[in-house]
């Protein structure tokens, strides 16, 4: 399933991160960091990350999810509580690190003096970078937070799933990586700016933030309309016909989100006629008239299949995809163009890599996630009594 390539970039090579990260935002960008080159030590509780145990499935020791947000890492156990553990930490950062990335519970860096101020203090030049729950301050400030937390808290809920229906997760960890991706924003403008001044300095993320920005478009729609977005399905308010229907085989999205797009779906379902309906002519009328456009579409959707529709669609020029599952997505053959699946060094599975190229070449996983501790004796001069 995998593409070979050769030479793969490393533009971050040379570039040391410590992460005190665990479970999934603080990893992830940890994980973005060592698949572009730089040296990641992950600092680990003597029982290991929490994720390691979040499974089945498991493999290659640990859990898959923790794999897929490990790999290319360096595995440091420190009891952090432990007076000589904690400054052989504190040392590693002060004299190797670049960047610091923390996730750990409101407080706990900076009651172990491993805080942004305190480092920053003794390391200008470090770039420090706090992935919080509720953001850095505030009345919440001092919560713990996790992804379905802040996609309830956030709003994202309220506008997922099906009208009149208990609230709905969206399914990937969406707060998690989201957050993980704005610390990596951050933290390369950070160094940006220090390679002009010699200084790093504070980058502040959270999760509650993360979850405000998803919902921006839908916040935008409420402040202009005074309305409270309602959850659409597969759709999405403001543009109709967008959405799945059933087929005879599985289900289909089909995105007709302007008037010439429409036109082009009335023709491939066989009523150009609908086109000129002064209920459906443009999308505002189509919005508030979407009840009875997709009462119409329906039945004729579910009349045949996947594959036939979508030559259809395609031949009007109409952007459609059917509902894949997990290995669908897998085999496809755009996924295997695209190299997007990877072998990695020491894994038993291949990885979703990267999601982008330098000059058309994919960054490349190193190795596989570390073993608990691996790297303790390399990195720490003191390790941790247990």
């Amino acid at each position: 399933m995998s593409t070979a390539q050769a030479a793969p970039p490393r533009p971050l090579a040379g570039l040391v991160v410590v992460e005190l990260g665990h479970s999934v935002a603080a990893p992830f960008a940890g994980q973005v960091f060592a698949d572009l080159g730089a040296d990641v030590i992950k600092i680990e509780k003597p029982e290991g990350d929490d994720a390691r145990k979040w499974g089945p499935p498991f493999v290659d020791g640990a859990s898959a999810t923790f794999q897929a947000l490990n790999r290319g890492k360096h595995s440091v156990v420190a009891r952090l509580r432990d007076a000589a553990s904690c400054a052989a930490v504190r040392r590693l950062i002060l004299e190797r690190a670049d960047v610091c990335l923390q996730n750990l519970r409101p407080g706990q860096v900076d009651a172990l003096g491993l805080g942004a101020d305190a480092l920053l203090r003794e390391k200008p030049a470090l770039v420090y970078c706090n992935l919080g729950a509720f953001g850095s301050r505030g009345p919440l400030a001092d919560r713990p937070g996790y992804d379905p937390l802040m996609q309830a808290f956030g709003g994202i809920m309220s506008v997922v799933g099906e009208e009149g229906q208990p609230a709905v997760r969206v399914g990937p960890s969406i707060v998690d990586v989201g957050t993980g991706m704005w610390a990596v924003i951050g933290i390369l403008t950070a160094l940006l700016k220090r390679r002009d001044s010699g200084i790093g300095g504070l980058v502040d993320v959270s999760l509650y933030e993360t979850a405000t920005s998803w919902m921006s478009m839908h916040a935008a729609q409420f402040l202009a309309s005074g309305e409270l977005p309602r959850k659409a399905g597969s759709g999405t308010v403001g543009i109709v016909p967008y959405r799945a229907y059933r087929t005879a085989d599985g289900e289909l999205v089909v995105a007709a989100g302007n008037d010439k797009l429409f036109r082009g779906l009335c023709r491939a379902l066989g009523h150009a006629d609908w086109a000129a309906d002064e209920r459906f002519a443009t999308n505002p009328e189509r919005v508030r008239n979407a009840a009875a456009l997709y009462a119409l579409i329906e039945p004729i959707m579910r009349s045949d299949v996947n594959a036939a529709w979508m030559a259809r669609l395609d031949a009007e020029g109409v952007p459609c995809a059917p509902v894949q599952d997990a290995r669908q997505m897998l085999e496809h053959a755009q996924t295997r163009a695209l190299g997007l699946l990877q072998d990695v060094p020491g894994s038993s599975i291949p990885m979703m890599s990267l999601p982008l190229s330098f000059d058309g070449a994919r960054p490349r996983s190193s190795t596989a996630s570390p073993a608990l501790g691996a790297d303790t004796d390399h990195y720490l001069a003191t390790r941790s009594s247990t």
